[in-house]
Order: structure tokens, then sequence, then C-alpha cells
């Protein structure tokens, strides 16, 4: 097991993920129960901030630096989905996104996890593309605003969902291409 810096760095995100849920839907079964909800949204947002700092930084070092290791293409993607998962499930409980949006958004993801695990049995080169990097950057921010609570929150999340949906179309089409 090789612990360099991105290994590190994603392992955080891995821990990030659960305090993010508490942070979330936790609210009335903690000891921070009383604390005004908009403290709690602003720690819980700081905590998705760090997390998906994080996110960029240990993909960055691992290609800048030649750090890339079986355990980081394991742990990386693992802890991008706890942390989405945390963030979206948390949203629900707070009934601040729409549970169809989640629904949607975390199908194409375990589709195209599966997908992504055939391909790389088959040998294919699986590296994200550039609509699955627009895809989690809308993603993130229709996250931010719906943990904060701000306007247009909702039509941000439902622009991720169109966004996340042709991502997987993209990678569906590229698979049954043989690429």
């Amino acid at each position: 097991m090789m612990m360099n810096l991105p290994n590190i760095l994603a392992f955080m995100r891995l821990l990030m993920a659960p305090l993010l849920l508490w942070l979330l839907a936790g609210r009335e079964s903690s000891p921070l129960y009383g604390i005004h909800p908009s403290w709690l949204d602003y720690f819980a947002a700081l905590t998705f901030v760090l997390a998906s700092v994080t996110d960029f930084f240990d993909g960055y070092i691992a290609r800048m630096f030649n750090q890339i290791t079986t355990l980081g293409k394991i742990i990386d993607p693992l802890a991008d989905k706890m942390l989405m998962l945390a963030a979206f499930l948390g949203l629900v409980v707070l009934q601040r996104a729409d549970v169809w949006a989640i629904f949607l958004i975390l199908s194409r993801e375990f589709f195209i996890t599966g997908l992504r695990v055939m391909a790389v049995g088959e040998g294919r080169d699986v590296s994200s593309s550039m609509s699955g990097k627009v895809k989690t950057v809308a993603q993130m921010i229709a996250i931010g605003f719906l943990i904060m609570d701000w306007p247009g929150g909702t039509a941000l999340l439902w622009i991720a969902v169109a966004i996340t949906l042709y991502s997987g179309y993209e990678y569906i089409r590229d698979y049954a291409k043989g690429r």
C-alpha cells in the first residue's frame, strides 16, 4: 500500500463524507441540536468545499509528480462517490433536493461505474471524459447552492442532472463503439 500525498488527500475525503452527512442529516439527533441551522449550513458547506478541493489536488499532484498508485485508482473514485452520496442524501433529508433528481444522478453513477469496471476487465482505457469532469463541477456547484439554501439551487441541480445523463450517454456510446 503506497501512502503518498494524493492518497492521503483521498483518505481525508473518505473521512469528510460521513462528517458532511452528519452535518446535513443528523441535526436533530446529535450534540449539534440547538445550533442555529445557518451555522450548520456553513459548517457543511466548508466541509464540502474542503473535500472538493482535495479531489482536485489529489489528482493534480498524482499526475504532476507521477504518484499514481493502484490504491489511489481505487480510493479516489470511491471517495468521490461517498462525498457526493453524503451530500445528496443529506440534502434529500433536509428536503432541499428533489428525490427524482438525486435518483437519476445516483442511477447514472452506479451504472457507469459498473460499465467502467467491465471496460477495465476488457483492458480498455476508462479515463474520465471532459463531459464527466463538467458533470462533477456542475454537481458540486449545485450541491453548494443547495447546502447554503440559496435561490437557484434547484435549477442548478436539474442542469447538473441533464449534464450527468449526457455524460452517461457518452460513456455508453463510447463503450458500444469499443473505445
